[in-house]
């Protein structure tokens, strides 16, 4: 099979992936939202659909990002950006570790436990940004 190489038909492939992304997801959420109407939360939640539909919407997000740090139009201080993202991501752990551990049925392990897991989940995405705009920068230095 032969590589495209005409941009206009690369172009036409991409809108139609992107229209079969959408169908796709479409359908999975009609799926998902029938098992809610039937079954609940915990209907809905022990579909197989909901992690093929969480995975898709955590790779989709990630490649977002990607594409968002190289379409910035002034480069950020990767540096500053990464301190000012990790500032914020801790006073809201801190914050809701300890909303967690004065609710009742709750100990302070309950809010370390979930501070720990939003930390980690927060720290991801930060960290990646940092890379990609550190990265960025050191290629606009080669260039």
């Amino acid at each position: 099979m032969k590589k495209i190489t005409d941009e206009r038909l690369i172009l036409r492939n991409l809108q139609h992936i992107k229209i079969s992304y959408i169908v796709q997801t479409t359908g999975v959420l009609g799926i998902l939202g029938y098992e809610f109407y039937k079954g609940g939360l915990e209907g809905m939640r022990e579909n197989p659909l909901w992690i093929v539909f969480i995975l898709t919407s955590v790779v989709s997000a990630y490649l977002s990002m990607s594409v968002s740090v190289e379409h910035e139009k002034e480069i950020k201080k990767y540096k500053k950006s990464f301190i000012i993202s990790m500032v914020v991501l801790t006073v809201i752990v801190a914050t809701v570790a300890y909303l967690t551990s004065i609710t009742p049925n709750f100990g302070w392990i309950d809010g370390l436990i979930l501070g720990a897991i939003l930390f980690i989940c927060g720290f991801i995405p930060v960290y990646y940004l940092y890379r990609l705009r550190m990265k960025q920068e050191q290629d606009l230095e080669d260039d």
